[in-house]
């Protein structure tokens, strides 16, 4: 037994589906001449009806001829075997297609269609009918034998035509099948899943006030489908990586067994996996020492980043309908930005919002995404799964010192200078120099204030402003405000006064303190005469603030030191005059 004997014989349905009508036909044929004594006659006849008619048979066979007819009956042969009636022509099938191009034709033509550059079929069949003509060839085939080539080959390979023309990533994306993973398997928390999305619409720059895309790097909770916790900076970094976990964490009060992300620079960064680089730092590890496994996606693979269909939510409802929206690329960028579009810029409102603007509004919207049914718990909501979780107490205070971020500021008077707002604690009274500021942007009522050795410092509160008038027109929490914050000046006032008075309570201060006892009184036993003898200096500024005015003194100096120089220059000033004269 050969190998074909052993294969199956692939029968188009459109094929079966002739071959029966021809047995239905030729039954009814064979009733009809029954009827008749003139078989030749009777034969035109049943032809001539079955042309003339709209019948189901017709419609699959068509026009008929008295020799078709006979032809069938002579292949049934005597038998029912409605096979024998099959369309006795070639078909194309899966690894084989019937066409006039030869072998050199579809190199040529095959050639150009899977380059990777993607030419379009037309410019292919263009150049490859170009170049048949330059080789002498005198028969050109049609535009649309090439087509039809194209369309079976890409039908029937689409593996080799996406590989060639796309790459290995597509061909991941688009051919090789994929692993359905079960998320009702796990609880809330086992795997957060992380990604960075870069935001489609602009809010304002904290540090410079002017409008930016800012950077959403979220971490996602694969049991719930929730954003659990995110943060939002102008650049995709570790500090906000971090800082998105630390948030994370506090919302589901804690810890996760894996965090699955992404494999972009950031997150592959030493400061989450490299005990050594984070030793170097004077660290041990961010990850490894909260007990959380790291797991990273396999680079240019899509089908793992389960987050990107929520960030595909995000973008169509919540996204779209902020104002300072400007679209994720050129191609959807909104009609307000685009050229000459001057009836949608003067529609639109140049409504920027603020980070804490921001945060309020992506808020309720995870509020209104967590109404909706979890997918990995169909008769649950997102709000009712996450609110199963098994809670535990996190000490706050550690994550802080890990995941908070970091500027370097110097101590003023009103404390430290950030974000336009002034940070006052007591403990900062009567610093100078660099501190290190640690912050977060979902809370900015207070700082944590540490020295630049990295030790815990103080909490410093935001500083309010005070009504101009508290005790006139202020309220009675105005007035209190105020009268708080003159306590506190008295009070660090006080404080200074009294580290003074002890540091001139010394030996040595107590020595000068005789001394100059001793000087003063030795000075107020001497005669008179030797006071009056002291010669004065010209323009001396100690002695003119014993005197309220130029007269005063010319009438002491005229009593007691008439040679006095002063008085020769007094005389010759209009005010003398004036008085004097």
């Amino acid at each position: 037994m050969n190998a074909q004997s052993n294969q199956i014989q692939y029968t188009p349905e459109k094929n079966k589906q002739i071959a029966l009508a021809r047995l239905d036909l030729i039954h009814k044929w064979l009733e009809f001449r029954k009827k008749s004594t003139n078989k030749l006659q009777s034969d035109y006849d049943f032809v001539k009806l079955h042309n003339t008619s709209n019948a189901h048979l017709y419609k699959i066979l068509g026009k008929i001829s008295r020799g078709s007819l006979h032809r069938w009956l002579s292949m049934l042969n005597g038998t029912e075997d409605y096979t024998k009636l099959l369309p006795q022509y070639k078909y194309s099938s899966v690894n084989d297609y019937r066409t006039i191009l030869n072998d050199e034709e579809i190199k040529i033509f095959m050639g150009l269609l899977l380059h990777p550059n993607r030419l379009c079929i037309g410019k292919a069949i263009a150049l490859t009918k170009y170049k048949l003509k330059e080789q002498g060839q005198s028969f050109i085939p049609a535009d649309i034998t090439f087509r039809r080539y194209a369309k079976w080959f890409k039908d029937n390979n689409y593996d080799k035509w996406v590989l060639a023309r796309d790459g290995e990533k597509a061909l991941s994306d688009k051919v090789e099948p994929y692993i359905k993973r079960d998320a009702s398997l796990l609880d809330v928390g086992d795997i957060l899943v992380a990604d960075g999305h870069k935001l489609a619409f602009k809010v304002i720059n904290p540090f410079t006030g002017k409008p930016c895309r800012a950077t959403l790097v979220g971490f996602w909770d694969w049991k719930s489908t929730a954003l659990v916790g995110y943060e939002i900076m102008l650049e995709e970094n570790t500090q906000c990586i971090a800082s998105a976990l630390r948030n994370a964490i506090i919302n589901l009060d804690m810890i996760p067994k894996i965090v699955y992300q992404d494999n972009g620079r950031a997150f592959r960064a030493k400061y989450f996996t490299d005990d050594k680089g984070f030793t170097e730092l004077g660290f041990q590890g961010l990850y490894s020492k909260l007990g959380i496994e790291t797991v990273f996606a396999r680079p240019y693979n899509a089908r793992a980043k389960v987050i990107e269909q929520f960030f595909k939510e995000f973008q169509e409802g919540f996204e779209k309908l902020m104002p300072s929206y400007v679209g994720s690329s050129i191609i959807n960028k909104p009609a307000y930005m685009k050229r000459n579009e001057n009836f949608h810029k003067n529609l639109h409102k140049d409504f920027v919002p603020t980070f804490e603007e921001t945060i309020k509004m992506i808020d309720m919207w995870l509020s209104f995404k967590n109404s909706q049914l979890c997918p990995n718990a169909p008769d649950k909501t997102i709000a009712e799964v996450l609110s199963e979780r098994k809670r535990r107490s996190i000490d706050i205070n550690i994550l802080d010192d890990l995941m908070l971020a970091t500027e370097v500021k110097t101590i003023q008077r009103n404390g430290i200078r950030f974000l336009n707002c002034d940070y006052f604690d007591e403990r900062l009274y009567g610093l100078r120099g660099k501190v290190l500021v640690k912050y977060n942007l979902f809370d900015l009522t207070s700082v944590k204030i540490f020295t630049p050795k990295g030790e815990y410092l103080c909490t410093a509160e935001r500083v309010t402003e005070t009504h101009p008038m508290a005790k006139i027109l202020g309220t009675v929490e105005d007035l209190e405000d105020y009268k708080q914050k003159i306590q506190k000046q008295q009070k660090l006032r006080r404080k200074t006064i009294n580290s003074v008075k002890k540091l001139l309570t010394n030996d040595e201060m107590k020595f000068l303190e005789c001394h100059s006892e001793f000087i003063s009184e030795s000075v107020l036993q001497e005669p008179l005469n030797q006071v009056q003898d002291i010669k004065f200096k010209p323009h001396s500024n100690s002695l003119q603030t014993l005197f309220k005015n130029n007269s005063e003194k010319y009438e002491y100096l005229i009593k007691n030191d008439p040679n006095n120089p002063w008085i020769s220059e007094f005389k010759k000033t209009k005010e003398y005059e004036l008085l004097y004269a």
